[in-house]
């Protein structure tokens, strides 16, 4: 409703309560009327006899005047003057009453219709009215806060709008709006609707933390990957202490092997002196509610930096005298603590020969997590540097997987699977989205992916540079890991990434609420 055509009920009401005046006043005429007999007061008067002369007799005037001395002159004139009203009163009581009764009824009538009217009328007349105040209030005060809110946009322009030139208008068609029903940004408009809406959640959880171990007493930095060490004994349960603060309670090991301790068949890989065994003995008994994961592969004990035994005339990998050596060190990790084992090796039939091997010996209760779909990737050179397992001769293609490939790990799924892995990897992780959501659809047990150390290099190298914000990036990056289907993801972000997501007051936070 515009307020400036509203009228108060009153004013709306004037003319109609004069003509309901009007007929209410004619009522009461009428009941007079019926009431009142006119016949005495306007049609006859009193004679000098005591007898009723009408007003339509002769003149008082001629009674006197005319001579009285005769009886039979007086006889006659009082005949005359007494007979001459009579035939009016009596044509006045014929007709006279019965109009004005029925004119009165009629206006009594009339003045209790009107009564009615009025006083059935009036709860409508008060509900429309009070309808229409409020609606005036509500207008007013809407107005009010519009007016409001405008004065305080003007007054307090939104911290990083450039100020509009004086005079400066848009150069829309005024009033131009789209025929669009459906309107997806509704969905978006307020950071409560945003989080019920958001699909895919980010915790500490989700990490595990890849730690590398040597066999020293101080740490050594990993100048390919900015913030990474090599970590001493001690170095590592402060670095699991930190994480378990955060949040992060799963880590997995890999080890730096001295070049005196390689050998081609890399037996040393299941020697129960060896780092990963101490390692893992030393984070149990100070921690033992972390989940503990261990690498499965010959490439850091290696002489040839290769997953598997290479034959030395054709340089093949020989696979199945690697699976042999894989099921060795499975059961030895097992034995010293091992929560879960992770084969990279990614050699045929491995996953059912591990399997067999650890419930044979009562490990029924470590589990596997499948490097399933774990390509041959130029991502991972700052992580052959911070092991020093960079293949002595040729590459990987011949067991690791096409980068150009995606349906080929459909199979390595289905047999995975049913050689009894438990979770299921894709390595590298932000390259390969499209893979991880893959196995996702195509699996029913948990995803894990690798953000490797090309990634995480690269990452922080720009940041560096001040090319990117590494916090913003970080956590977008691992975010989109987990939309594509990842449940948990192998990050040397996790503990950076953890602080990040705890801090209440940080941009990651303040983004979850809306209050960037």
């Amino acid at each position: 409703m515009n307020h400036w055509d509203y009228q108060p009920i009153g004013e709306q009401g004037s003319h109609k309560n004069l003509v309901l005046g009007c007929v209410a006043l004619a009522a009461l005429v009428g009941a007079a009327i019926t009431s009142v007999d006119f016949s005495g007061q306007q049609l006859h008067a009193a004679t000098l006899n005591g007898a009723k002369v009408g007003f339509t007799s002769l003149p008082a005037q001629r009674l006197v005047d005319r001579p009285l001395n005769a009886g039979v002159l007086q006889a006659s004139a009082a005949s005359e003057y007494v007979q001459q009203p009579e035939i009016a009163v009596s044509s006045t009581h014929q007709y006279g009453p019965t109009l004005q009764n029925l004119m009165g009824l009629g206006c009594i009538l009339a003045g209790a219709l009107v009564f009615v009217h009025h006083y059935l009328r009036r709860p409508v007349q008060a509900i429309t009215g009070t309808w229409e105040q409020a609606e005036l209030a509500m207008a007013t005060v809407a107005g009010e806060k519009a007016s409001e809110q405008t004065a305080d946009n003007q007054a307090k322009r939104i911290a990083g709008i450039k100020p509009r030139p004086a005079g400066y208008r848009h150069d829309v068609s005024r009033g131009y709006q789209l025929d669009e029903v459906s309107r997806p940004r509704r969905n978006r408009r307020h950071p409560a609707i945003r989080s019920f809406m958001r699909e895919t959640q980010l915790s500490p959880a989700n990490f595990i933390m890849p730690l590398f171990i040597h066999d020293e007493d101080y740490d050594t930095p990993i100048n390919a990957m900015p913030g990474c060490n090599r970590l001493c004994a001690a170095s590592v349960l402060r670095e699991i202490g930190e994480c378990v603060e955060q949040g992060v309670n799963i880590f997995i090991l890999f080890p730096k092997v001295s070049d005196e301790l390689k050998t081609p068949d890399g037996r040393q890989c299941y020697d129960p002196n060896d780092i990963v065994m101490r390692t893992l003995k030393l984070i149990k008994g100070a921690y033992p509610d972390v989940i503990v994961c261990t690498d499965i592969a010959l490439d850091p004990y290696n002489t040839d930096g290769h997953d598997g035994i290479v034959d030395e005339y054709t340089g093949v990998i020989m696979n199945d005298i690697t699976v042999e050596q894989l099921c060795k060190q499975a059961v030895a990790q097992a034995r010293a603590g091992s929560d879960i084992v992770a084969p990279s090796d990614m050699q045929d039939g491995r996953i059912g020969a591990i399997r067999d091997a650890l419930d044979s010996e009562g490990f029924t209760h470590v589990g596997i997590m499948s490097y399933c779909a774990k390509y041959a990737s130029a991502f991972y050179g700052p992580f052959r540097e911070a092991l020093d397992s960079n293949p002595s001769f040729g590459d990987k293609a011949t067991y690791q997987m096409d980068p150009a490939n995606r349906r080929e790990a459909l199979r390595e799924i289905e047999l995975d699977e049913a050689e009894g892995a438990d979770i299921l990897m894709v390595k590298p992780a932000i390259a390969y989205l499209d893979v991880i959501m893959t196995l996702k659809e195509n699996s029913a047990l948990p995803i894990a992916a690798y953000q490797v150390s090309g990634e995480y290099s690269m990452i922080k190298a720009a940041a560096q540079a001040g090319f990117i914000d590494e916090q913003k990036v970080v956590l977008e990056s691992l975010l989109s890991i987990r939309r594509a289907g990842a449940d948990v993801i192998l990050t040397y972000f996790a503990k950076d990434a953890s602080k990040w997501i705890n801090d209440s007051n940080g941009w990651w936070q303040k983004k979850m609420r809306g209050q960037l």
